[in-house]
């Protein structure tokens, strides 16, 4: 009986090995830095606003009204050359009640609004931090990185947690 030969390195057995988890690691990686994409994309509508004050309208609204997806009610500037309107519109969510008045921004020509201050910024983040939490399983089950996928998953649940407190 002849003893079998170990594989070499340079075998094409070997070889074909290693490109198939090459392109495993390349596939999810790639499917982790897409979906990190699109939750900067996603968050980056509102928080544009958000963080880029200088030169934007900001002020107060004091909800009045709230219908299906939108709330609305009167608009009191704070900053200079910020005018009064009698009416702007803000996303309904958990965070916004009738009958209370929040910190906004107005988005450039037009009469909507935004959060702003620190309970705006960590709003508008929040798709980044669900897209945290998806890359995290993506990066640690399909790229094996499992410590870099409970460090993003960390900073998501952070971004989510503090988004949830300060809103």
């Amino acid at each position: 009986m002849i003893p079998a030969m170990p594989a070499t390195p340079t075998s094409p057995r070997r070889a074909s090995v290693v490109a198939l988890r090459f392109g495993r690691l390349a596939a999810m990686g790639a499917v982790a830095l897409l979906i990190l994409i699109a939750g900067v994309w996603a968050s980056w509508g509102s928080a544009q606003h958000v963080m880029l004050t200088k030169g934007r309208e900001r002020g107060t609204i004091e909800v009045t009204r709230c219908g299906e997806e939108t709330c609305s009610g009167p608009f009191t500037p704070v900053s200079q050359g910020a005018s009064a309107r009698r009416q702007v519109v803000i996303a309904k969510s958990v965070a916004v009640r009738k009958g209370r008045t929040y910190t906004v921004v107005v988005k450039p020509e037009s009469d909507e609004v935004v959060r702003s201050g620190p309970a705006g910024v960590l709003f508008a983040w929040i798709p980044l931090g669900g897209a945290l939490l998806l890359a995290s399983v993506v990066v640690a089950g399909g790229v094996g990185r499992v410590r870099v996928g409970w460090a993003l998953a960390g900073a998501g649940v952070a971004l989510l947690t503090l988004a949830f407190v300060t809103v």
